[in-house]
């Protein structure tokens, strides 16, 4: 069965959609089933997946709508990937599910029948807290959270983890924490060194030794419809999200061996 992972900074600009997309397409290209699913009405990843947000299609908005089921939606990308796209929609679901009932379940309900198709689905959150946000932390299993090594990100960090222990008292007990990641990294920098050793101290083996650097051909892929390891397999960031992709199986392979006898 496959795990959700959401992932998710109440700070914008933070690399969470390039994050999302690249590590979906880098397990892809290690054989793994992935869906990446595009909770943010800006439709960031949709667009760097390689698809048109305004194409006349089903999208998250239909699904949360529960106007058609999310396999009816969801396309398949050049990138190896499925994705359940998302756009503007999104925002007027959310108008229109604010009465309804168990409406922070919706995207839960919607993907647990897919579980058995992929190995890892991949949730973009919006930069706020939303019931977009909420509807994506209470469908997942764990939370990755990618953020940059800056003041500002640390308070943002802060407001994210009294988010995910409300979700966890209200909406979904077993949400974990799978990890953080350092992104926009500049090691030059004694601000950014700084802040990385104190998300060490704080966060200890939940802080991923991979980094991912700050990257023009990171910045241009989207722009292209191509995750970086399709648009410049060269680059220092593709090396990076290949190299978080095989970070990522190795943490899997570790959390899931059966214990010592």
């Amino acid at each position: 069965m496959s795990r959700i992972i959401a992932i998710a900074n109440q700070k914008g600009g933070v690399a969470k959609t390039t994050t999302c997309v690249n590590l979906g397409a880098a397990l892809a290209e290690m054989n793994r089933r992935i869906l990446v699913v595009d909770m943010d009405p800006q439709g960031h990843a949709t667009m760097a997946s390689g698809l048109d947000k305004d194409a006349d299609a089903a999208n998250g908005c239909d699904v949360l709508l529960q106007e058609v089921s999310a396999r009816e939606a969801i396309v398949t990308v050049p990138g190896g990937f499925d994705v359940l796209p998302g756009n503007t929609d999104l925002t007027a679901a959310e108008i229109k599910l604010m009465d309804v009932l168990a409406r922070e379940h919706r995207l839960r309900i919607a993907l647990e029948p897919l579980r058995a198709d992929y190995d890892y689905i991949l949730i973009d959150c919006p930069p706020s807290l939303s019931l977009l946000t909420v509807n994506a932390l209470t469908a997942a299993d764990s939370v990755l959270i990618p953020m940059q090594c800056e003041f500002l990100a640390l308070d943002g960090l802060s407001k994210l983890m009294q988010t995910i222990q409300a979700i966890q008292a209200h909406t979904n007990p077993a949400l974990e924490i799978e990890g953080l990641l350092r992104t926009m990294y500049d090691g030059r920098n004694n601000l950014g060194q700084d802040v990385s050793a104190q998300l060490a101290e704080h966060f200890g083996d939940k802080l991923y030794r991979t980094v991912i650097p700050r990257n023009v051909r990171l910045a241009e892929a989207p722009s292209y419809g191509m995750p970086i390891t399709h648009y410049d397999r060269d680059s220092r960031g593709a090396t990076a999200y290949l190299g978080l992709a095989g970070e990522f199986l190795q943490r899997e392979r570790r959390n899931t061996a059966p214990a010592q006898q």
